[in-house]
């Protein structure tokens, strides 16, 4: 016998209260089937339905309910939410407006309109209607949280915390505030808060995969690998689709070398979430660490496309290594300072203008190590007029315990391990010390902290050495460089003002000590005859342009091999694949193992001839080569990274071997191969010129970088904005 349409409304309303959802569900297409403008079964219908997550399935009931009566703001409110659901946030937005047209005192509704402008990136108007429902309803703690996320996308940090703090306060078990606290606690480095916070996430959500990425993302930050990898693949076990967890394992992999996983795990992310930050960047960058070229001008051109439409789909380093202009640089860095580490305040400096005795300079760098930094710079710290400068360290990696650090700790007046500090505490301290100049050397480089230089924590802030670019934000004053790294033609594209040392900008440290080890051919695995080509570059480094050059570079120098430095067993794999696709022997190719630094410079003795790469050159590897008294061959590019070598070169007298195109290049290392007595006139010269002229002169580098320094603290005592800086040859 049929139940009785009243009677199964009856017990699909029951269904519904009780949580028996496919029960409710029967129930009310029972009424449906006799009665199909069943108004109220027609919305609970599609309620039970958007409790199993069947948006698409509601919408229907939904749209007939609205046609029998459009101005019911609970249809409505549904509505909107499964729009939202669906992924069309225009029309959600229409349908929570019209609901709240006929019934504005809906806190529900304005939370739920809320979430689709913070989907939007609508910030400010989220924040808007959060507001109204709290002010509706003050036990919304749901409000309260989405408040508090869109703070952090504006990285109004306090106030996030505050808005956290008040969902806790009305529901102290609410996993989402918990998280929330703890992404806060993680973005203003103090983690100790932020493990904490997650950990209570967790504790009442033991499946909120968001908090074990939370505490990944801050392992990583600590250099706790270990610890990051596994709260990573936590929380993909606990939501195997989270792009960011995926990102994560790849960041890891990639500063532990193990780039094939690193490329698995960003193709994971960039499949899931195409847009997300870096991520096809990372990418890529694995791939170059790889010398997997699969895709590679198709690669580079999407990615310097995104930049150009305003999108952070590679990071600022990362794009230095592929054909981009200085124009896409200056993008991607302002991209990543708006949307990472804009400025903040309130900041520890004032305005106020110091006047002590001594200058007060304060170095900032995760690689107070054994590091490429330190080693072109360490002379320089222990040169430094202390009489006329007070200098300060502030490191923010970790301690290695080598010679080198302990070299460094003794070479400042001043040494600050800020690893457990906030940004907001370190900002603090650098305020109290009365910090003149800032100079950090890190810019968009592993271990940088960026968001502390934000906080504007020294009245003059300068970017120096670690990254060989612009970065983009308007509270970093100063780029240290020189007329050939920075021609005057390229200072439009820098967001600092240009400070032109006379020389090379590339401090080095004359006190680098060159093994006495006398290698044998055999020893290094190159073959007992034959001229040497070599490049220690990083392998990232190697563009396939540069590449092709260098292997018709050995196919018109006969005997000739081309001594590489071995950064990973698949690179070196990789590139005798692609030395024997383009008809070289792929025994030409000999890679180098990493070695200590004093055997590493010895070693260059048994080469020819250095040659470079484009678009990113050899850095620091360039000046090991003409310490150890090898030359080194370069084509100059057109930024930053690909004038370096021009610029050491230029100061160690030796600018005829800085080639104007590739193909001059190519000409020059065949030349220069085929001709014994044309190098050792070039070898003989750099030996002449090397402690002669001012690459490899610390202390007049040092007197240098200090007038430089000199001329910030003057025009800023004197209330005159940054400008550009050009110091005198002496």
């Amino acid at each position: 016998m049929p139940i009785p349409d009243d009677i199964a409304f009856q017990q699909g309303m029951a269904a519904l209260q009780a949580g028996d959802l496919k029960e409710a569900e029967r129930s009310f297409r029972k009424v449906l089937r006799r009665q199909p403008r069943h108004f109220a079964a027609l919305n609970l219908l599609a309620i039970a339905l958007m409790q199993t997550g069947r948006f698409a399935d509601a919408e229907p009931f939904l749209k007939t309910a609205l046609a029998m009566d459009a101005t019911n703001d609970a249809t409505l409110s549904n509505y909107g939410y499964v729009l939202k659901m669906l992924n069309r946030s225009a029309e959600a937005l229409d349908r929570f407006g019209q609901a709240l047209a006929v019934n504005p005192a809906n806190s529900l509704t304005w939370n739920n309109r809320g979430t689709v402008l913070y989907d939007l990136g609508r910030y400010d108007e989220a924040i808007a209607s959060f507001d109204k429902a709290t002010s509706l309803d003050r036990t919304c703690v749901d409000a309260f949280c989405s408040k508090g996320n869109s703070l952090c996308q504006l990285n109004r940090y306090d106030e996030a915390l505050a808005a956290y703090k008040l969902a806790l306060s009305a529901e102290p078990r609410l996993a989402d505030a918990w998280l929330g606290l703890g992404n806060v606690f993680y973005f203003l480095k103090r983690y100790d808060e932020a493990f904490d916070a997650y950990a209570k996430a967790l504790a009442h959500k033991p499946d909120l995969a968001e908090a074990s990425l939370g505490r990944g993302n801050a392992f990583f930050d600590l250099y706790r690998y270990d610890e990051a990898l596994a709260a990573y693949d936590a929380a993909l076990a606990q939501k195997a689709d989270l792009a960011d967890a995926w990102l994560g394992r790849g960041n890891i992999f990639q500063n532990t070398k193990r780039y094939q996983e690193a490329f698995d795990s960003y193709a994971k992310a960039l499949a899931l979430k195409p847009d997300a930050t870096g991520v096809e960047g990372g990418r890529l960058t694995a791939r170059l660490n790889l010398c997997d070229w699969t895709d590679y001008d198709a690669d580079v051109a999407h990615v310097v496309a995104a930049v150009r439409q305003g999108k952070l789909n590679i990071l600022p380093f990362s794009l230095l290594a592929i054909p981009s202009s200085s124009e896409d640089q200056l993008r991607c860095a302002r991209l990543t300072v708006d949307r990472k580490f804009p400025a903040t305040g309130p900041s520890p400096w004032q305005g106020a203008r110091y006047d002590h005795a001594r200058i007060r300079i304060a170095y900032l760098s995760a690689d107070f190590s054994l590091h490429a930094t330190a080693y072109l710079m360490a002379g320089l710290f222990e040169a430094h007029d202390k009489s006329r400068f007070e200098v300060t360290a502030i490191s923010l990696g970790p301690d290695d315990s080598s010679d080198m650090r302990r070299r460094l700790e003794a070479s400042f007046d001043r040494f600050i391990d800020g690893r457990s500090y906030s940004d907001d505490a370190l900002a603090r301290l650098i305020g109290e010390l009365e910090i003149d100049i800032l100079v950090d050397l890190k810019g968009f480089t592993e271990g940088a902290r960026t968001s502390l230089l934000a906080r504007r924590p020294a009245p003059i802030q300068v970017n120096y050495l670690g990254y060989p670019g612009t970065m983009g934000a308007g509270y970093i004053d100063y780029i240290i460089a020189d007329p050939i790294v920075i021609p005057e033609d390229s200072k439009p594209f820098y967001s600092e003002k240009v400070v032109h040392l006379p020389n090379s900008y590339q401090v080095n440290d004359d006190k680098r000590l060159v093994s006495d080890r006398e290698f044998t051919r055999a020893e290094l695995g190159l073959p007992p005859t034959g001229f040497v080509f070599c490049c220690f570059n990083n392998n990232y480094k190697i563009a396939p342009p540069v590449f092709n050059s260098w292997m018709r570079i050995l196919g018109a120098v006969e005997g000739s091999v081309l001594w590489l430095f071995e950064d990973n067993a698949i690179a070196a794999g990789n590139l005798r694949k692609e030395a024997a696709a383009r008809g070289v022997d792929a025994e030409r190719l000999v890679f180098a193992r990493r070695m200590p630094l004093a055997d590493h410079l010895a070693r260059h003795r048994q080469a020819g001839l250095f040659l470079d790469t484009l678009p990113y050159n050899a850095h620091t590897t360039a000046s090991d080569a003409l310490w150890a008294g090898l030359p080194v061959l370069t084509c100059i590019g057109d930024t930053f990274a690909g004038r370096v070598a021009a610029s050491l070169l230029t100061a160690t007298g030796l600018a005829e071997l800085i080639a104007s195109t590739p193909q001059v290049y190519e000409q020059m290392a065949i030349d220069l191969g085929n001709h014994p007595e044309k190098l050792a006139a070039v070898k003989s010269k750099l030996a002449q010129n090397r402690l002669a002229t001012p690459l490899f002169d610390t202390r007049r580098f040092t007197a240098d970088i200090e007038a430089a320094y000199v001329a910030m603290v003057e025009r800023h005592r004197a209330g005159l904005p940054p400008d550009h800086i050009a110091v005198a040859n002496r």
